[in-house]
């Protein structure tokens, strides 16, 4: 096999050795991870993709991502084999138009574009909206905020690192469009922490 060819296949491999006992397990946790909010969760997957696509994530879009959801992916992700491989292990859609999009991928560090650029749903249907897949550098160790909401025990203390600096304004102006809006998934290596639209966050008070 010549350098090219093995360049080509390496596009496609590293997708999950046991696609459906591991995309259980994948989504199991996503479930679990949305019920209670501001948990961190271990995947209990992982995958390898191309970079720079991070293997929660990628583990998260084998589970969830199909030939009838469309993606969105940010710019350091669509210009790399992300698109090929994506589309070869799960047949979704790629798509440039943001309200198209049920799940958006951003790459740690990347740029996190206005939550209102997605689809958002509708009163009638406010499950026709998107998922974001963010991935960040850490789910604890930041300045922290304090969430509350459905699923929640009272309050719940957050930690996430790598979340841009508008992240409370963003969540805040997502969250009054209850019962539309956008959900979050917070990935990072293969633990995850999930935001639903219903959660209320705010500043820590130390």
């Amino acid at each position: 096999m010549g350098i090219q060819a093995e360049i080509h296949a390496g596009a496609y491999a590293g997708a999950f050795t046991d696609p459906v006992f591991q995309s259980q397990a994948v989504f199991r946790a996503l479930m679990d991870a949305m019920a209670r909010p501001g948990t961190i969760t271990p995947l209990g997957a992982s995958a390898t993709p191309p970079a720079p696509l991070g293997s929660g994530a990628a583990a998260i879009a084998l589970t969830l991502c199909d030939d009838g959801t469309p993606a969105w992916l940010s710019l350091a992700l669509a210009n790399s084999s992300v698109p090929a491989w994506l589309s070869f292990h799960t047949g979704t859609p790629l798509t440039d138009v943001k309200p198209e999009a049920r799940f958006v991928f951003v790459e740690a560090g990347g740029i996190v574009p206005g939550f209102d650029q997605f689809a958002l749903g509708t009163q009638e249907y406010p499950d026709r909206s998107a998922t974001l897949v963010l991935e960040i550098a850490a789910l604890e160790g930041g300045a922290g905020f304090t969430a509350t909401g459905p699923g929640i025990n009272g309050e719940a203390v957050l930690s996430p690192i790598g979340l841009p600096d508008i992240f409370l304004t963003l969540w805040a102006e997502n969250r009054a469009l209850f019962p539309r809006g956008v959900d979050l998934i917070l990935v990072a290596g293969t633990d995850i922490l999930c935001l639903p639209r219903t959660t209320k966050l705010r500043h820590r008070e130390v």
